[in-house]
Order: structure tokens, then sequence, then C-alpha cells
């Protein structure tokens, strides 16, 4: 709305030319900025900024300063109503900084002159130092930041008074703790979490009831979040006076160190900014516990909203790093154990390009991320490019990143804001809650509330969030408080012994275990929320569920893993309006043969089935009749019968699970088999006997002519017996060694039309046997001998004439349509396995064509001799 205005009083200018002098009411005149500075005016280019003289109501200017110089005082001004800016009684000036190192004092205080608004020491800062009792200092009390950016002094030290009583100056022994604080590093906690502890320091002093007789007091070094400087300092701590009662340390990489090396001296660890999981091995640090949860704490609430959810599949993604990996390997555990599929697990250690590949191509859909934020943004950005965001996906991730991680301009990635914005929406975030979120006074008598205004006063800065440790402050705070309660039990019990706990010294164990009890037994409420210990020595505690919705995390719920309760507000949103589905939903889909097709072919069948009886009662009728006689009726009759069976097994041959249950198959099977098998056994074989024995008899030699014109009947029933049971000892052999049995094809996978998360898993069933190719292999060798056999003997006879066997010319023509249709469909019938209505027809239609060609050759002749002046039928027949 503000640079709206401007630009509007831009175009007057330009238009009219008239100036701007007498609408100071309108806006704001330009002011100076600061020496060694500038001013950026946002929306304005350079041309309009030398035209403009007044600038509109909300419009706000930034300061900026040169070189390495930074702003003191007001940063930013916004212009008012009456005509004047923000805060133009704080003075904004560009000074050179001082190092912040400064700004604390291991083992005593520092006091400084800096307003609320500067975060860092600049030109004129000055602060004076002062050590805790028991320490004396080495140095300059005070130090001035001079003009060119440098402290006028070294850095004081606070040395430990080797002559000090340890008694305090209320008449109280003195307990010692040795803290090491990140002041610096990776993770610099210690700016945060050491005015937290040393605020619960004099809390708990100030407690009449809690150690009346004693006063803990803090010796603390700058670990820097470096083992190798934690080494030396822990050094110090422990070959130096005083004798030290517990020890603090921050790190995860540091307390590893020190619990390490604790268990050497008797010495119980406490931490306030553990998260490892490693920490929690009870054979390795046997007198480790910690205020801040184990980061395998987010794993039993992301399995609370798997099984809310309705998931047994998920997928993971990590950062090849230590604590990932530990955290990883528990969430494994964990969901085994809650019958839920671990089914991906990928890591990559700093390009995740190749992971979330992997994850696409092995379709995961529940996804849980481990990574550092700025690994984060990489993964993210491979996810959108991948596609692997929207309704049919869900993200986890850890919710300890800034709220705008997402949107942070890094050079590292080729993603836009808004293409970040779009692959983020909708993940889910575990956090572990590190500031009760209800209003309750606690043992210290504090409520969490209460324990930030106290915190924000002491730190005295305007965005505590930018300082280091702020969220793991309330941690550091109630880490003093478990210590002072478990000492205060310790020293309850040690007083039935006749010890006090100044007895303490590193080789004495009965304190050390008493400490540990009372440690172990630990159970108060804390600004961080109830704090207990696990039997890992891990603090439990809430756990904070959030979503994000629309660019902004949402709370969506809380999750006690020590009472397994969750507390659910139902504001969650997905994308797809319900929770996706964790795989893409299959639906398995038979392949039915069509049901057109397969009616027409049975209506075919069944006509030639009827055909069959008729040529069949013809053929018994007229068995009496010469012309009949002498074409060997019965064995026409087996023909007949033969092309009827084989008729019949076309109607097997079509039958799926539409029309029969799964039970019946193998039945269904053995009738295709058996049916197609005897029907070519009668109906081939007796036209094979005829061709073959017309050949045999009827073309010896002239000499023999007498001989061979007796033809014996029952050799011809025997040949076609020997045939028929050949087939039948094979079929039997073969469904007893290998039965038939039903098999299962799967096909590729289908997606259906439209925006739908399912795939088609296409199905067809065989009938199949274990060694289904072998048998075929040696029926069709023997069925394919004979046709060919058959072939050859057809065209060897075709010439004799004999009124023996007066039809075998009709019967050679038989056997070449039956021979060619066979050998075709054979091989074709077994490349189009594969597709059922074509392997159908074409199975079908041959033995319907074989079967209708051979009845109408052979019967229909016989039928047209009622006309006996039929010149075509007496050329058929004459022998």
């Amino acid at each position: 709305m503000g640079v709206t205005m401007l630009l509007a009083l831009l175009l007057t200018l330009q238009t009219t030319g008239a100036t701007l002098r007498n609408m100071s009411t309108t806006g704001c005149h330009i002011i100076k900025p600061p020496r060694d500075g500038g001013i950026r005016y946002r929306g304005l280019s350079q041309e309009q900024i030398r035209r403009v003289q007044i600038l509109p109501v909300d419009y706000e200017i930034e300061y900026i300063c040169r070189g390495e110089r930074i702003i003191s005082g007001p940063k930013v001004r916004k212009c008012l109503e009456n005509g004047s800016w923000t805060d133009m009684s704080k003075e904004s000036r560009c000074l050179h900084p001082c190092p912040r190192v400064w700004l604390s004092l291991e083992n005593g205080q520092v006091q400084s002159d800096l307003s609320e608004l500067d975060r860092s020491p600049v030109e004129g800062t000055q602060l004076s130092y002062h050590c805790d009792p028991g320490f004396r200092l080495l140095g300059a009390n005070a130090s001035t930041c001079t003009k060119i950016g440098k402290w006028d002094s070294p850095k004081p030290v606070c040395q430990y008074d080797r002559h000090y009583t340890g008694q305090s100056h209320s008449g109280k022994k003195t307990l010692y703790i040795g803290a090491l604080f990140p002041m610096s590093g990776g993770w610099p906690g210690g700016q945060a979490c050491l005015p937290s502890a040393e605020m619960a320091l004099e809390h708990v002093n100030r407690r009449a009831d809690i150690l009346p007789d004693y006063e803990l007091k803090l010796i603390h070094h700058n670990s820097k979040c470096d083992p190798g400087e934690a080494t030396k300092l822990l050094y110090e701590l422990l070959y130096k006076d005083p004798i030290k009662i517990v020890l603090m340390p921050g790190c995860s990489s540091v307390s590893t160190l020190v619990a390490e090396a604790a268990r050497m001296w008797n010495l119980i660890v406490l931490s306030y900014g553990s998260s490892s999981p490693a920490l929690s091995n009870r054979q390795r640090f046997p007198t480790f516990f910690r205020t801040h949860p184990s980061a395998t704490l987010h794993n039993p609430t992301r399995v609370q909203l798997f099984k809310k959810w309705n998931w047994s599949k998920i997928a993971t993604i990590q950062q090849t790093t230590e604590v990932f990996t530990s955290t990883l390997d528990d969430l494994e555990d964990r969901v085994k154990k809650a019958g839920i599929e671990l089914s991906v697990r990928q890591s990559f250690l700093s390009d995740p390009a190749v992971a979330v590949k992997n994850l696409k191509r092995q379709d995961a859909r529940i996804i849980v991320g481990l990574f550092y934020e700025t690994e984060a943004r990489k993964v993210f950005c491979e996810v959108f490019k991948e596609k692997l965001y929207g309704k049919k996906y869900v993200w986890f991730l850890i919710g300890w990143y800034a709220d705008n991680w997402f949107k942070i301009n890094d050079p590292s990635i080729n993603c836009t804001v808004e293409n970040m914005t779009e692959a983020v929406e909708g993940h889910v975030t575990t956090e572990i809650v590190m500031l009760n979120p209800e209003i309750v006074r606690g043992v210290s008598d504090l409520t969490s509330e209460d324990f930030l205004d106290k915190m924000m006063a002491r730190l005295g800065v305007m965005n505590p969030e930018e300082t280091g440790g702020f969220q793991e402050a309330p941690l550091a705070y109630d880490a003093v408080w478990a210590l002072a309660l478990a000492l205060n039990k310790t020293a309850g019990e040690l007083a039935k012994r006749g010890l006090r706990l100044e007895d303490f010294n590193y080789n004495n164990k009965n304190i050390t275990g008493e400490i540990y009890k009372a440690m172990n037994t630990s159970s108060f409420m804390g600004v961080s929320g109830h704090v207990v210990f696990d039997a890992q020595g891990s603090r439990m505690a809430l756990t904070r569920i959030e979503q994000l919705q629309g660019g902004i995390y949402k709370k969506i719920g809380y999750f006690d893993s020590s009472k397994g309760n969750l507390t659910w507000y139902g504001n969650d949103k997905w994308i797809g309006g319900s929770p996706p589905a964790d795989r893409t939903e299959l639906i398995v889909e038979y392949r039915l043969l069509s049901q057109k097709l397969f009616v027409s072919v049975a209506v075919f069948a069944g006509f030639g089935i009827l055909f069959g009886i008729i040529c069949l009662t013809f053929n018994i009728y007229n068995s009496s009749v010469r012309y009949i006689q002498n074409s060997q009726p019965y064995l026409n009759n087996m023909t007949a019968v033969g092309c009827m069976l084989a008729l019949a097994a076309v109607f097997p041959l079509g039958l799926d699970r539409k029309h029969i249950a799964q039970g019946q198959f193998p039945f269904i099977c053995q009738a295709r088999l058996w049916l197609l098998g005897l029907g070519f056994s009668l109906a081939y074989g007796s036209m094979f006997t005829k061709i073959w024995w017309v050949h045999t008899v009827f073309t010896k030699k002239d000499e023999k002519k007498d001989k061979r014109k007796h033809l014996e009947p029952w050799k011809l029933y025997a040949t076609v017996g020997v045939l028929l049971a050949i087939d039948i000892l094979s079929l039997m052999i073969w469904q007893i060694v290998d039965p038939l049995h039903i098999t299962v094809e799967e096909f590729t996978k289908e997606a259906p039309k439209g925006d739908l998360d399912v795939l088609i898993q296409p199905l067809l069933e065989h009938c199949n046997s274990e060694k289904m190719n072998t048998w075929l292999g040696v029926v069709y060798g023997y069925k394919g001998l004979l046709l060919l056999l058959g072939i050859f003997l057809a065209y060897e006879t075709k010439s004799v004439s004999t009124e023996k066997i007066n039809d075998h010319r009709a019967v050679g023509m038989a056997i070449y349509n039956i021979a060619v249709l066979c050998m075709i469909t054979a091989p074709v019938t077994m490349i189009l396995n594969s597709q059922q209505d074509a392997a159908f027809a074409f199975a079908a239609l041959a033995i319907i064509f074989s079967v209708y060609i051979t009845l109408v050759v052979l019967f229909v002749p016989k039928v047209r001799l009622d006309h006996p002046d039929s010149s075509a039928t007496k050329r058929l027949l004459r022998g």
C-alpha cells in the first residue's frame, strides 16, 4: 500500500512538476543516513529516490553500514501518520563490533552497558568483571571496545583460590559442579544454557528446604563443542582442586568423552544438551544421565502415528552420521515389533539425488527423513524434481529446524522458494517439548512463562531465539534442579550411615552409588515438563507433533511416551482430504474369456455335436446297405464319436473362474486333456486305420492280387484299439507322474485412467504341470508323426480303387485338412498362450473346422446316395 501511494506521488511529480514541500501531512521527509552507512529504500529505483522528498505513511527504511561495521540502535524505521519516523529519540550509528567472547566469564559474571537493541558489543561498550566466591580475578577488571573493533585489554580469567575455605558467606559448605558449556563451535548452546544454569543455582541456593547445609557452585569452561578441547578441560577439572561432585557436559560429542572417562573417577555425569542415541548404552556409560531426551524419543511418537493412520509400510532416508544412523536403527527395531514393514532404507553422505530416486522407484509413500537442516533443503529440492510429494506422500521430519528453513536462499540447490514451498507442504514433524506447554508451577515455583521472562531479562537481548541454546535453556535449568534434588535425597541417606556429601572423593563408590540411586528415581515437575529418567538415564518427555499447513507449522498433537498417551487436536489436514495409503493399492484382475466369443464358439460346437449324432444315427440305421457296409461303418462310427468328443472339449476349454469354483479347476483341466486326446485318437485313428490298410493290402504286386482281396475287419478294429490304448496309457502316466494343476501368469501392472492411486495386476490362469513342455513335446511328436504318415499314405493311395473300403479317398481328403489345421494350430496356440481370447478362438475353431470337414466329407456323400443318379457321388465312391 505504501509503495502504491509512493508511485502515485511520483506520477504526480512527473506530470505536473509540482513540489511536495507543503505535503508534510501525507508522509515523512527523507532523513540522512548515519555516518559510514546508507539507507535501503524498499521498492524504489535510484532515479525515484533522487526525485522524491517525502515518503508515504507506513513506508519502512532500513539502515545499512559499510565494511565490517554494524548498526547500533534502531535498524529499521517506519513512517508514522504524524509525519515522523519511529524511534527518533534513539540514534542509529554504524560502529565496529568487538568479539562477543568477552561477554562471558568462566566462573564469574560480566556486567555491560549494552542497550536492549544491541546484541553485539560495539565501539564504546564497557564491561566489568567479577569472579564467583572461591575464585580470584587474573587480569583487568574492566574492558572497553575501541574504535577499531578491539578490546583495550585481554580477557581476564577466574582462577580457583587454593586458600578458599569452601565456606560460603552464609556458613554453608560448598559443593562444586564441573561444567563444560559450548560458547562457540558447532552448537554454541552455552550462550543461553550457562545463564539458565546459573539462575537455577541461585534459586536452589536460596531454598532452605533443599541442601540446607550446602551451597552449590559452578566451575565451568568453554568446550567449544570440540572433543579435543574438552579433553584438555576435563583434565583440568579432574586434576585441579576443588573436587567436583558431578560433571555437566553439553554437546553429544563432548558428553561421549566425559561420560566414558567419568566411570574411572566414580563421577555422575548429567548432560543438558546431548541427544545422541549412542549415549543410552549403560554398559559403556554407566553413570550418565541427561535432561535432554535422546533422539530416539521421536521414534515412539512416529510409530504411534503410523498406527493411528493405519500405515504398515514405511521408508526412510538418512544423512550418514552416527546420530541419525543409531536413531534409525532404533526406529527399525520399534517398527518391527509393531508389525510395520520398513521396506526401503536409503542413505546419503552429501548428495541425496540417488537416494531420492531410489525412493521413487521403489514406490515409497510414508517416508521418515533424518538429516540436518542444510541437507533437508537438498533433499526436498530433489523431492520436487522427482515429484515425490503431494497427496500420495507423507514426509516425517525432525522438528528442530527453523520455521522458515525451506524459504532460505541456499546456493547449493537449484530450486526456487516456490518449488521448495510446494514440495514440503503437508509434512509432519516431531519435536521434543523443551518447555512445559501447561501453565503449572513446578518444584522451582516457576511456570514456563515465568522462566522465559526471567531468561529474557537475564540475556538482555531483543531476539533471544537467536542466542545459541535458547531452546535448550529450560533443560539446563532443570538439570541443576535434578542434581540438587538428588543430592538433597543423597544427603539424607548418607546421614543414616554417618556420612556427608563433603566426604565425597574420586575413590568413594558408596557416595556415587547413592547419588546414582537418587538420580535414577528422580521425578518432579520442572519448567521443561515432568522430569523423569528411563533405565538408560535418558529423559522421558512429551513430543510435540506439528504439520506444515499453508507454509505455517500447526500443532496437531502431543505424545507422552512414558504413559503412551496421545493428545490429538484433530486439525490435521491432507492434500487429498484424508491420510494417503502407505502403498499403491494393487487390484488383482483376472483376465477372463470373452463371453460373446465363448457363446458363439459353443453354439457352433453344439451344432457340430448334433450333426455328429445325425451322422452316427444315419450310419447305424443304414448299416445293412451295401455301400455303407463297404465303407467299414464301425470305423466311421468311431470317427463320428471321436469328432463329438473333440467338440465336447471346446466347452471345458472355454471355462474359467467366471463359471466354476477354484476347486473345480483341476477336474476341468483333466476334462480338456482327456476329451481332446480320446477324440483325436478315435476320429483320426479310425481314418488312419482305413488309409493304412488300403495302402498295405491294395498296393501289392499283381501276382498277389487274389490274396490281397481278403480283408479281415478285426484287424482294422485292433489297429484303432492299439492307437487308442497308446493314448490312454500315455495320458494315465502323465496324470499320475505329473498331474495338471492351475498356475497363474502375472502380467505387467497397469495404471488405470485418471488420478487414482491404484495399479491393476492382470492375472491369467493356465492348466499346467511341472514338466508341461516335455509332455507336450512327446504328445506333439507322436501325433505329428501320425499326421505326416497319414498324409503320405493318403497321397500314395489316391489312385487305388477298391470296394472293400470305398470311401478311402474321402478319408484322404479329411486327413489332409486335419493335418494342416493341427500343424498350424499347435505352435500358434503355444505362442498365443498369454492371450486368452486369441488362443481359445484359434484352438476351438481349428477343432470345429476339422470336425465339420471330416463329417461332411465322410457322411454327406453317403446321404446323397439316396439319389443314385448323382454323378458326383458316384465318382467319389467308385471303387
